[in-house]
């Protein structure tokens, strides 16, 4: 009896290491990329940096930038632009992010909307990161 239960446990063990599949990881990128400006002003030279530095130029109050491919993305990015504010310009920025231990975004579209919390910080603060939809590459 002895001699059965070790070969029905040994057989479990060799099935279960047998059926084990390696699960594939999301790749890092790209990641196309867009900016909400859920702010009254219009932003003037927008940059995004996610270890990438890209320009997306100018974007109105309440609108919503194209899409530009990062080669990868994390739910946080570092964001500025230049705010008219009484016909100076006046630059706002979220904090410079460090994306040392950060979960990358995956090959998805998604979306920085961005606020100003208090106009007399000049700081911009990520309110939400939307995945838009899966990022399909052509093979």
């Amino acid at each position: 009896m002895t001699v059965m239960k070790k070969f029905l446990f040994i057989s479990l063990i060799i099935f279960s290491v047998v059926a084990c599949k390696k699960t594939e990881y999301e790749p890092e990128g790209p990641t196309d990329v867009r900016v909400r400006n859920l702010t009254t002003y219009a932003l003037i030279d927008l940059t995004v940096d996610i270890d990438t530095l890209v320009n997306y130029g100018n974007l109105n109050s309440q609108s919503t930038s194209d899409y530009i491919r990062f080669p990868k993305a994390y739910p946080k990015a570092t964001i500025s632009a230049k705010i008219n504010k009484d016909g100076t310009l006046v630059t706002f920025s979220t904090k410079k992010e460090d994306y040392t231990f950060m979960q990358y975004m995956g090959r998805m579209r998604i979306t920085y909307e961005i606020y100003i919390p208090n106009p007399n910080e000049n700081v911009f603060v990520i309110s939400n990161v939307i995945p838009d939809e899966a990022l399909i590459l052509e093979q």
